[in-house]
């Protein structure tokens, strides 16, 4: 008979599920031909979405079926499915030509297109390119932030940098480039550093505002990111957000970055924009919001632009630089696995500065349970 090992599901809630989180038993996946198992440490609560709909969402762990073939898992209605995954090497396919990977070695996983979900004891990762090593003196918990969430915010910085630098020579040695950043969450946190880093000697033209989407982000901007912050309180009407901000931002903004992409906010964010002014997106939001804003953008000569999640090289250096002390990691918190309920619990009342991080226990850890 197969180990069966510890899984955790967080689904999508709804009125006719009283608990959104499970926990249970699944079998050991086998390990791919050329790729490896990965016994997981350490997992994000990330922000990539699964394409299906949530309205589905499962009634029972009995109602509970596989997905990726790789793997045991849940339904694809699974809100955060753990794309950011940190563990070590378990084992390595039959097929697996010349790598520099060990058993034992710690590793990322790069969130590939079918990746499984990482709120697992083990997941079974198809190739081992997909797997990165991480320095000794990188925790799992920092390196689990990586995959996902900071590596779209470099891309994001990346992209941007394009739009700022063709503001600033437009404006002249003398102009500014004004950037509104939607959220003041991880990514948000992510993107303030990596700018920082990537943008040195421009910092004194860029002038970088957050719009909070809540009460307690107003602390989390003030000091984790040092920057001017405007509050978008749903209590006013929209007109008055949309000055507030403009008087925040010294006047419209030439970039927005929203890492929510709603409706609500991309609607006041296209207000916020100067003629010709760009707007970065998730692609995974991207194509039914374009669609949607599209006309209204083209009014104005604005651009919406979706971002992809980054390339495998773009990780690799962000494990360099976060190694190394040149970028810093935002504040995280860590929460067993048997403790998802709180963690989600905190997250949606905002009390989680930067990210909440999930635990699995070490094997010597359970033997001792």
């Amino acid at each position: 008979m197969a180990r069966l090992v510890k899984q955790v599901s967080i689904e999508s809630p709804s009125h006719k599920l009283k608990d959104c989180i499970f926990s249970f038993e699944t079998p050991m996946p086998d390990t791919p031909p050329a790729g490896a198992r990965v016994k997981v440490r350490n997992a994000g609560v990330c922000y990539r979405l699964r394409s299906a709909s949530s309205s589905s969402s499962i009634k029972s762990v009995e109602a509970l079926h596989c997905g990726s073939p790789l793997h045991s898992c849940v339904r694809d209605t699974a809100l955060f499915p753990g794309y950011e995954v940190a563990g070590t090497v378990d084992a390595l396919g039959e097929e697996v030509g010349e790598t520099d990977l060990q058993l034992g070695d710690r590793v990322i996983v790069y969130p590939y297109e079918g990746h499984p979900p990482g709120y697992a004891e083990y997941i079974a990762v198809p190739e081992v390119q997909y797997l990165i090593k991480i320095p000794d003196d990188m925790s799992l918990s920092v390196a689990a932030m990586l995959p996902s969430g900071a590596l779209w915010a470099m891309n994001t910085v990346f992209s941007a940098h394009i739009h700022v630098e063709k503001v600033l020579a437009e404006k002249g040695e003398t102009g500014h480039c004004k950037i509104l950043l939607v959220g003041t969450g991880g990514l948000a946190l992510w993107a303030m550093r990596i700018a920082r880093f990537y943008w040195p000697e421009k910092r004194e033209r860029i002038n970088i505002n957050v719009a909070c989407l809540r009460d307690e982000g107003i602390s989390i901007a003030q000091e984790y990111l040092k920057v001017n912050v405007v509050q978008w309180n749903e209590d006013l009407y929209e007109e008055q957000l949309v000055e507030r901000t403009k008087d925040a931002c010294g006047g419209p903004v030439d970039i927005v970055i929203d890492f929510s992409a709603t409706s609500r906010s991309i609607r006041r964010a296209l207000k916020c924009l100067a003629p010709g002014g760009v707007m970065l997106m998730s692609s995974e939001h991207a194509q039914g919001l374009i669609t949607r804003f599209g006309p209204v953008a083209e009014k104005e000569n604005h651009q919406l632009v979706p971002i992809e999640f980054g390339t495998l090289n773009q990780l690799r250096n962000l494990v360099h630089l976060v190694s190394t002390g040149e970028i810093e990691p935002p504040p995280h918190t860590i929460f067993s696995a048997d403790q998802a309920n709180e963690a989600l619990a905190k997250i949606g009342r905002g009390l989680i500065p930067g990210r909440a991080i999930l635990e699995f226990p070490e094997d010597d850890e359970e033997s001792e349970e």
